[in-house]
């Protein structure tokens, strides 16, 4: 006898295929479109903050957005959607750390050994 599983339910993803007629060469679902956008957006901006410059084509920022979306992404899944990943990043980041400088406990050491016939 064979069960039927429920993951019909996450196979059917919302994919932007491309124009009709016209397929794009890569099936990529909505969210990362706008996750690319938005760190397309912010990485433009910390350019132009620190060089007050727009390039006319912002290779090095594109680059960057692929990447820090596929980073994302890579932890997304149907049970953990992409904003949940954001979240975990955000608490991670803000959390508190060890301090770089090894912090060493007290030592206990005996000044003189003194040894008695009885104890008192």
């Amino acid at each position: 006898m064979r069960l039927r599983t429920d993951d019909d339910i996450y196979r059917a993803r919302l994919l932007y295929l491309g124009p009709p007629g016209y397929t794009l060469p890569i099936h990529l679902p909505y969210a990362q479109y706008g996750v690319f956008a938005a760190c397309l957006a912010l990485y433009m901006f910390l350019y132009w903050a620190f060089f007050q410059d727009v390039n006319l084509f912002p290779a090095w920022e594109i680059a960057l957005a692929m990447v820090t979306t596929s980073l994302i992404f890579r932890n997304v899944d149907p049970d953990r959607p992409a904003r949940a990943v954001l979240r975990t990043v955000v608490t991670d980041w803000r959390s508190t750390r060890e301090p770089n400088q090894e912090q060493r406990d007290q030592r206990l050491v005996a000044r003189a050994v003194r040894i008695r016939e009885v104890v008192q």
